[in-house]
């Protein structure tokens, strides 16, 4: 093998959301034997960008690097592409070639459906028609990321019979949870499914947990339903897989980073903006 894949999560306050990405790193080396997959993290681990990238290039002169986040806001656009450059300075010999963010695509929603028939089938009165879909994202200052979550809210509007599939988010932009629920109760709901947008767990979908024992508190007639985040769905390692497969062949001079076009980085390279908590 002529490449490594460096896997990058986001981290997690919630010492289990890392120990999850470890082990669905760990059972994706289990499908690839042969390849060779290390994980670094963005905030709140031990081995962060830096070292993640310092370390990938000891053990291979091609490195792939894979952002296992779901929606293209500061973190892939912005942050990991800084300290990719670094890299690329510190070890001028090794290719370092970034791959595509995991995004709203088929996959993503072939998970959401199946996410909303479980918790359909946990309904007391499992009907379409009066049953209320929040999709449930972390939110962004990125209008690109929120509209990808819009996106996918449409799709699944279009594969479902459900007459109402809202969105909200958990922070930094709005609407929020509770105004979307609100808004479908007034609508006529007597059944809300809430479907979590987030690949493993955390500080939020903890946070979620209990908006949501404070929302059947608050709405005793309706019947509510939660979902589960994505996590090890058979459509993440997938997306993963069509990823490096694309640029295990590829020559880094020849592929576009997915920020190195983006109006959001470079309005704020202008501006002498970085990435900043």
């Amino acid at each position: 093998m002529d490449f490594s894949i460096l896997l990058v999560g986001h981290g997690s306050r919630a010492g289990q959301g890392n120990v999850e990405i470890n082990a669905f790193a760990e059972l994706w080396r289990s499908q690839h034997p042969e390849w060779h997959i290390d994980v670094c993290f963005i905030e709140f681990a031990d081995i962060l960008l830096d070292a993640g990238f310092d370390l990938a290039a000891k053990k291979s002169q091609k490195v792939i690097v894979v952002p296992l986040i779901l929606n293209a806001a500061g973190h892939v656009k912005m942050e990991i592409p800084e300290h990719l450059a670094k890299a690329r300075e510190r070890h001028p010999s090794v290719e370092f070639i970034y791959a595509t963010h995991i995004g709203a695509n088929s996959g993503i929603l072939s998970i959401m459906q199946r996410s909303l028939q479980k918790v359909m089938a946990g309904l007391a009165s499992p009907d379409p028609k009066n049953t209320g879909v929040i999709i449930l994202g972390r939110g962004s200052s990125d209008r690109i990321a929120n509209g990808e979550v819009a996106k996918m809210s449409r799709w699944l509007w279009e594969e479902t019979a459900h007459e109402l599939v809202d969105i909200a988010f958990t922070g930094i932009t709005f609407p929020r949870l509770e105004t979307a629920v609100q808004r479908q109760v007034k609508l006529g709901m007597t059944q809300i499914c809430i479907l979590p947008y987030y690949l493993f767990t955390g500080t939020l979908i903890e946070r979620i947990d209990k908006q949501f024992e404070r929302l059947q508190q608050q709405y005793p007639r309706i019947s509510f339903g939660l979902g589960h985040y994505f996590g090890f769905e058979p459509e993440i390692f997938t997306i993963l897989d069509e990823r490096v497969l694309a640029l295990v062949g590829a020559q880094a001079s020849t592929q576009m980073m997915e920020c190195d076009g983006c109006e959001y980085r470079q309005i704020a390279q202008e501006h002498g903006h970085g990435h900043q908590h």
